[in-house]
C-alpha cells in the first residue's frame, strides 16, 4: 500500500518534515520535525512544529512514531515537543550511539551523558520494520553522511534523509565525525537500485536556479540527472569530488546548538541551579 504524504518546508533551515499516513483518521508517522531556533537570542519556538500539529489534528491522525533520519547538524528536532502535543514514540538508527560517543567528547559531556541511545524510545536496525495501521515502514541503513543515517521505506516512497538532494543540488557532505564519502556512495547506490518510479522524499532542498522548492523526486530522475552521482559516476570519482568539495564547506550555522539537543532526542541539557538550560560552545574543535 502506498502512503499519503504531507510535507512541510521550513524556510530558515531548508528542511522538510513529512507526515506519512493512509487516510484521514488513520495512524501516522512524522519524519524529521523542526523546532525553530534563533541563534542570536538562543530562543526556541514551535512555529514549524505547530503547523504539523495543526495538520495532524485537522485530519484526526494518531501519531505512532516520530522518526529521525539522523542527528541533524542544521536544525533542532521538535520530536520531544511533538510527543507532548500529539504523542508517538521516537526512533533513530542504532548507530546514533557512535554519534553520541563522538560528540560527548567534543562537548565534554562526561560520564553523566549516556551514549547507549537510551534517550530515544527505540533504536532501529537495518531492514527492521515498524507498522502503523495498514502501512509498514522499513528502516534502510544509509551511512556516510553520519554513521547513524537511516532512510525509511513506506510503500513506493523512500525518505532519504541527508544522503542525496534534488538532482541539481547533488549529495550530502561527509566530513562530520564518522562520515565517509565511499560509504555514502554505496548507500546512495543502494537507494538508486530501487525501482525507477520510486519516490524519493528529501530532507532538504536548496534550489540552485529559479525553480520552486520540491519535496521529492524519483529514482529515475536521480540516476539520470544528479550532478554528483548520476549513472556512470564511479566510487573513486565520487569520493574525490566529495572530499574536495567538503574541504571548502563552512560548518552549518546551527551545528553546535542542534547536535547537543538532537543527540538527546530533543531534550535540552539539564537546567542549572537557576533553572536555565545552557548550551556549550567548544572553541577550535570543529
Amino acid at each position: 500500500m502506498n502512503p499519503a504524504i504531507e510535507s512541510f518546508f521550513d524556510d530558515v533551515t531548508a528542511t522538510f518534515t513529512h507526515v506519512v499516513f493512509e487516510a484521514p483518521g488513520s495512524p501516522a508517522i512524522i519524519i524529521d520535525p523542526v523546532l525553530d531556533y534563533d541563534p542570536k537570542s538562543g530562543r526556541t519556538r514551535p512555529i514549524s512544529a505547530d503547523a504539523v500539529v495543526e495538520f495532524v489534528q485537522a485530519n484526526s491522525l494518531s501519531v505512532e512514531w516520530i522518526l529521525e533520519t539522523h542527528a541533524h547538524a542544521d536544525h533542532v528536532t521538535a520530536a520531544l515537543y511533538l510527543q507532548g502535543r500529539v504523542g508517538g514514540r521516537t526512533a533513530i538508527g542504532e548507530n546514533i550511539r557512535a554519534v553520541q560517543s563522538a560528540f560527548r567528547d567534543v562537548f565534554n559531556l562526561g560520564d553523566t551523558f549516556p551514549t547507549d541511545g537510551s534517550q530515544f524510545d527505540r533504536l532501529l536496525v537495518d531492514a527492521e520494520e515498524i507498522g502503523f495501521g495498514n502501512l509498514v515502514c522499513r528502516a534502510m541503513a544509509v551511512p556516510g553522511h553520519t554513521p547513524a543515517c537511516m532512510a525509511y521505506v513506506v510503500g513506493d516512497a523512500i525518505f532519504v534523509g541527508d544522503t542525496m538532494f534534488m538532482p541539481d543540488v547533488g549529495t550530502a557532505r561527509c566530513d562530520f565525525p564518522g562520515g565517509s564519502a565511499a560509504t555514502l556512495y554505496r548507500s546512495i547506490r543502494k537507494i538508486l537500485a530501487c525501482p525507477p518510479q520510486t519516490r524519493l522524499f528529501m530532507c532538504h532542498d536548496y534550489p540552485t536556479t529559479g525553480r520552486a522548492v520540491s519535496a521529492f523526486t524519483t529514482v529515475a530522475d536521480e540516476r539520470r540527472d544528479n550532478i554528483h552521482v548520476h549513472d556512470g559516476v564511479t566510487e573513486a570519482q565520487f569520493v574525490a569530488m566529495r572530499q574536495a568539495r567538503d574541504a571548502k564547506l563552512p560548518m552549518p550555522v546551527l551545528i553546535l546548538p542542534s547536535i547537543q539537543i538532537n543527540i538527546r532526542a530533543g531534550r535540552m541539557p539539564e537546567p542549572e541551579d537557576n533553572g536555565v538550560s545552557y548550551l556549550k560552545i567548544p572553541l577550535n574543535q570543529l
